[in-house]
This record gives structure tokens, sequence and C-alpha cells, in this order.
């Protein structure tokens, strides 16, 4: 893969958390969904604010995992990659438009 195709897949996922639901599906796991609307709201705001990449936790530099302290509980977040039809891994996700939807998953 080439580095410009790292950086575009970099800025698709940022995009994707950053705006979950639209530039990318959202699946809450039920460890998500058994939480209170307010802490549900703040994870979700930490994942969209996230910017704490660096070589030990972003590898590829395709800012697609992440993770954080919240009340005492570790959360992650992690951004999978589906070809069109949701049953196949895309085969170019830095193709936003033809090969990739991307999907937001956050677990606590």
């Amino acid at each position: 893969m080439s580095a410009a195709d790292t950086k575009r897949i970099a800025q698709l996922n940022d995009l994707c958390r950053k705006a979950p639901g639209v530039a990318g599906g959202i699946f809450h796991t039920p460890g998500i969904r058994a939480l209170p609307d307010d802490v549900r709201s703040a994870i979700a705001e930490k994942v969209e604010t996230y910017d704490t990449f660096y070589a030990d936790n972003d590898p590829y530099g395709e800012h697609d995992f992440g993770s954080f302290e919240y009340e005492g509980h570790r959360v992650f977040w992690k951004i999978d990659y589906y070809a069109p039809d949701m049953e196949h891994g895309s085969e170019d996700p830095a193709d936003q438009k033809q090969q990739t939807v991307r999907v937001l998953i956050p677990f606590p």
C-alpha cells in the first residue's frame, strides 16, 4: 500500500469517527448499549475527538483503532472495512466511493 493510500485511509477513518452514522456505519456492542444514555454520549464524544495516535497504537498509520479510560473503565473503538455487500472485507479501504463501507465499533 502506498503512503498516499495510507494517508487517504486515515483521513476517511477520521471522518468516520468524527461523523459516525454519516461517513460510515456504527455498531454498538451489547456492553455499550447497556450503558446509560449520558455515559454512551460521553463515550461517543471521546471517540469523535480522539487524536492520540502514535506508532505503538497506530502502527500502520490508518487511525482505525483507539482506547481510553472513562470512569475507571477501559473503552476501545475500532473501524472495520467492508465491501458494499457488508458480507466481505473491502479490497481497497482507500476507495470510499466504490469499495468500502466503514463501520465504527466502540466496546468496553
